[in-house]
């Protein structure tokens, strides 16, 4: 296959600038830099801490945004190296600038990364605190699953970090209280009423109630009318 422009190589004069932009572009790229850094750091900070998991928000924008300069500058022959270079130079500047912020305004940090959230206490979904989470009963029953979690009965106190990580602790044993089970299996045979008398957990927020042989019953947490019966099993780890 012939190039329809043939390439002398090691052209430094190709190699450093581009024949197409003046110098001064390169002011017009460290502005691109910029305004691009922004865009990944809101793009994330939208996303919700699941989706950065173990890497921080600025890890992650950093290794978003010098990714696709240093793959451009090694495989395509018109992406002059001093293009690059400024990239290279700018978006450090910007993540060391971004960090030194967070640790100077604790109130940007918890903006922008977040901070821990209580997600479940004495048994309970926090409702509220929640739904304010880019977060499904689904993803967060998972987590718990990994740390050997039956019934949310055992848990005394879950957080979310700024990670979006789940952290927890439990009841003792003599503590441990009946709750909303947890397994899929399970959370899959909500019903309306009850088959029989006994304790009964939302299937929402997890907040356990008598119910007396047919009764039915709305949830004064959250206001949901399915129910699952309660399990108080003793965690094994």
């Amino acid at each position: 296959m012939l190039l329809a422009v043939p390439i002398e190589p090691f052209d430094w004069n190709r190699i450093l600038f581009s024949e197409d932009a003046p110098p001064l572009f390169l002011l017009e790229v460290a502005l691109r830099c910029v305004l691009t850094y922004f865009m990944v750091i809101g793009a994330l900070r939208v996303t919700g801490r699941r989706g950065v998991r173990q890497l921080s928000i600025f890890e992650l924008s950093i290794i978003l945004a010098l990714g696709s300069a240093a793959g451009d500058a090694m495989l395509y022959d018109d992406t002059p190296l001093l293009h690059a270079a400024v990239v290279f130079v700018v978006v450090p500047m910007l993540y060391l600038l971004f960090n030194k912020a967070t640790e100077k305004y604790p109130r940007f940090s918890d903006w922008l990364e977040g901070k821990p959230v209580l997600l479940v206490e004495n048994g309970s979904i926090c409702i509220e605190e929640f739904r304010q989470q880019n977060l499904t009963q689904k993803e967060l029953f998972g987590e718990l699953r990994k740390l050997q979690v039956e019934h949310l009965g055992q848990v005394r106190r879950a957080y979310i970090e700024a990670t979006g990580e789940v952290s927890a602790y439990f009841f003792s044993e003599e503590d441990v209280q009946p709750g909303l089970p947890i397994w899929p299996e399970r959370l899959g045979q909500t019903q309306q009423r009850a088959p029989e008398a006994g304790s009964y957990a939302c299937a929402t927020c997890g907040k356990v109630r008598e119910l007396p042989a047919a009764g039915v019953a709305r949830c004064p947490v959250c206001q949901d009318d399915q129910w699952i019966p309660a399990c108080d099993a003793q965690r094994i780890t």
